[in-house]
C-alpha cells in the first residue's frame, strides 16, 4: 500500500515538473521571442523605444520629455522626477494635492519665470506649462502651450513669429484614433527641427 501511494506521488511529482518545464519554455522563452520578433518585423521603431537621431547620433526618445532651459527653445511640461527632470528610472509624479503649499509654491515659481521670460505677452499661460505631468518623462505640451511661447522663441532666435506658428502647426499631432486626448506638440522634435534652421 504504502509503495504504491509513493509510487503515484512521485508519477504526479513527475508530471508536475514536466508540466512546470513546458510552460516555462513556453511562457517564458517561446512567447516572448515570438511577440520580440513579431515587434521588430512590425513595428521595428517603437520596439526600439522611438529614438531620435540626429547627426548620426542617437539624442532622445519620442516618449521621453527632456529639460529645455534656455529661452531660445519651447520648454516642456515641468518633470517631477528625481534626482533630476525626466529621469526615465525614476517615473512618479509629485502626488500632491491641489491645496498642497508646495504645490501652490512651484506652481506660482513657474508663473513667474514664464511672466519673466517673456515679459510683453499677455496671454493666459496654459497650465500644462506649470504643473506635473503623472509620469513626470511627458515629452508633449499642449498646442495652447506650444503658442504661448511662440513670441519668446521668435524674439530670441530672431526669427518671424508666423513661422515658427507655422512649425508648431506642422508638429502638432491629432488625438489618438481621432478622439482620445487632445492635439499636442513633441517638444524634442520641435525643437530639434529649430535647430536645423540656420
Amino acid at each position: 500500500m504504502e509503495k504504491q501511494q509513493s509510487s503515484a506521488i512521485s508519477r504526479q511529482l513527475r508530471i508536475a515538473l514536466v508540466l512546470l518545464g513546458i510552460m516555462v519554455l513556453l511562457t517564458g522563452i517561446i512567447y516572448p521571442l515570438f511577440i520580440t520578433l513579431i515587434a521588430q518585423i512590425v513595428f521595428p521603431h517603437q520596439a526600439n523605444g522611438s529614438l531620435i537621431e540626429s547627426e548620426g547620433k542617437y539624442i532622445g526618445s519620442e516618449l521621453i520629455g527632456q529639460q529645455f532651459d534656455q529661452e531660445g527653445y519651447f520648454w516642456g511640461r515641468p518633470s517631477a522626477t528625481q534626482p533630476s527632470p525626466y529621469n526615465g528610472s525614476a517615473s512618479s509624479g509629485s502626488n500632491y494635492g491641489p491645496s498642497n503649499e508646495e504645490l501652490l509654491g512651484s506652481v506660482q515659481k513657474r508663473i513667474e519665470a514664464l511672466k519673466k521670460s517673456d515679459p510683453g505677452n499677455t496671454l493666459s499661460i496654459p497650465v500644462d506649462l506649470v504643473t506635473y505631468s503623472a509620469s513626470g518623462l511627458d515629452p508633449h505640451i499642449s498646442r495652447a502651450a506650444a503658442l504661448y511661447q511662440v513670441p519668446r522663441v521668435a524674439r530670441q532666435r530672431h526669427m518671424s513669429e508666423e513661422i515658427l506658428q507655422e512649425m508648431v502647426n506642422r508638429f502638432t499631432e491629432g488625438r489618438q484614433f481621432g478622439v482620445l486626448g487632445e492635439p499636442r506638440v513633441n517638444v524634442l522634435q520641435l525643437n530639434l527641427s529649430l535647430d536645423e534652421i540656420k
